[in-house]
């Protein structure tokens, strides 16, 4: 979402990195372009205005210029800048209270306002977030949208929610009326309210979430906006935080194509923080909003701290117990590679690991130019599949033969199936290297290494091949995460210049 924005910055501040010393008259021009990328990015006037002139004002300063890397100096700068803009701290939901805790969901229709009630009802009864699992009620007021009641039932048998029986013919109030007492006389926490939306703004649909928040009486009134509709978000957030008492900010679609403008402007024009963003159109794509993560993918500093969340979510403790006790004896046979390509897919696929990762922003361009997606993993992956267990578990028996028959069952050639050997040997031989160092211990001395053929370096020669590597490489190392797998060799780089099908 933050693509554009970010490679303008990225070009900015790349120039200021590569001045020795810095002018006034220097930061004033690169602030000027900081700027024009902010109006760009669809970033609400007033809200850009303001920024700059706080940033310029600080980056003036005699301490930044006069420092040893003032170019560094005015990054964090704007880093702080961007972190204070967007909400400085993360902000929970507020459900501290007597149960049942209830949750008003409002927007527009068409914002995802439906299915982002049913996303936060499943990250509420998960435990996501390091919170307590919760037991979770949800309720549908909205009467107008056709079968809109309906969806939400059937996403709560999706995500295993509780929701409240549908009554032909009754209005939100009494819909609201009847949630409330369910949710107390049925021992739930936390009650969610999924209130009916228009396809603009008007007073009807005002005055109805009036009269449902004075009996439901909410503890959080989150406003779901859509990160697609650019500036007019905002324009829709000022509207509802003029009518009704917000506490919080939903943005959807997160990981689209916008320019980022809403999610920018949004806490400075309702003064509200933003609680939670779409990630995805799955039911467990939604993450919390932390300020100081988005501000470091913007500026291109990675978010270790997600990724690392990613793999503890995505990863089952049982499979990485498992694959610490094969690694340790030195084992890796293709079940182990398919386990370690299923984790890469749970986790968001090769783009979403990639943009997570300090400094990746030259990495990416790497692998955007080679052709990397994450169908090479969907490809590898069906050449495993075509193979039978006992193949999977002993790859030695894979004879001309057999390869014929895993090609075609694939839909792939010979030579895919020999290149995916080729790699799958080289990383065996690799744990066996592993096992010699001192096991798993060894492994993540060797993921955390910087330079050549090692730590992420090493693992970009595999990926992407040398100019992936050189780009990886400048990013020293990086802790070993787990169950994400040891340094890949050089024969992954093979499978991955196979041209693309």
């Amino acid at each position: 979402m933050f693509d554009s924005l970010s490679d303008r910055l990225g070009g900015v501040f790349d120039r200021l990195r590569g001045r020795g010393a810095l002018t006034e008259a220097d930061v004033r021009a690169a602030m000027r372009e900081v700027r024009v990328a902010l109006l760009e990015a669809d970033v609400a006037l007033p809200v850009a205005r303001d920024f700059v002139d706080k940033i310029t004002e600080q980056a003036v300063g005699q301490q930044v210029l006069r420092s040893i890397t003032p170019g560094q100096q005015v990054v964090k700068i704007v880093h702080d800048g961007l972190v204070e803009m967007l909400g400085a701290d993360e902000s929970e939901l507020n459900l501290g209270v007597t149960p049942p805790a209830v949750v008003m969901m409002v927007g527009l229709q068409g914002s995802g306002k439906t299915t982002t009630t049913a996303k936060i009802a499943k990250r509420l009864t998960s435990g996501q977030g390091g919170r307590d699992r919760k037991k979770v009620l949800m309720a549908s007021l909205d009467v107008n949208r056709p079968a809109a009641q309906e969806q939400l039932a059937i996403l709560g048998e999706q995500t295993e929610v509780a929701t409240l029986p549908i009554v032909q013919g009754q209005q939100p109030v009494d819909i609201a009326r009847r949630a409330v007492q369910a949710a107390k006389l049925q021992g739930f926490d936390v009650l969610m309210l999924d209130t009916a939306g228009r396809l603009h703004v008007d007073q009807g649909l005002m005055d109805e979430m009036k009269a449902v928040a004075d009996i439901a009486k909410p503890q959080e009134i989150l406003l779901v906006v859509d990160s697609l509709t650019g500036q007019d978000a905002v324009n829709v957030a000022r509207a509802f935080s003029d009518q009704v008492p917000l506490t919080g900010v939903v943005l959807t679609r997160m990981d689209g194509d916008a320019r980022g403008g809403a999610a920018l402007s949004m806490r400075a024009v309702t003064g509200k923080p933003i609680k939670f963003a779409g990630t995805g159109e799955k039911l467990d794509a939604i993450e919390g909003f932390h300020p100081s993560r988005v501000a470091g993918r913007i500026l291109g500093m990675g978010d270790v701290v997600s990724l690392v969340e990613r793999a503890a979510e995505s990863i089952q403790q049982e499979d990485a117990e498992r694959m610490a006790q094969r690694l340790s004896k030195g084992q890796f046979d293709m079940n182990d590679l398919r386990s370690q390509l299923q984790q890469m897919k749970k986790m968001g696929g090769i783009g979403a690991l990639a943009g997570m990762i300090p400094g990746m922003k030259k990495a990416q361009a790497a692998m955007s130019q080679s052709g990397m997606d994450d169908r090479i993993l969907l490809r590898m992956d069906a050449i495993i599949t075509s193979m039978t267990p006992k193949e999977r578990s002993k790859p030695e028996l894979l004879n001309a033969k057999r390869k014929i028959r895993v090609a075609n069952g694939s839909g792939t050639t010979v030579q895919d199936v020999n290149k995916l050997i080729k790699m799958h040997q080289e990383m065996a031989t690799a744990m066996k290297r592993i096992k010699k160092m001192g096991g798993l211990k060894g492994m993540m001395a060797m993921l955390g290494k910087g330079g050549p053929g090692g730590g992420l370096g090493g693992l970009g020669n595999a990926m992407g091949g040398p100019e992936l590597g050189d780009a990886m490489n400048q990013m020293g190392g990086l802790p070993g995460l787990p169950g994400t797998g040891a340094k890949l060799p050089p024969g992954f780089q093979n499978f991955m210049n196979v041209k693309k099908k």
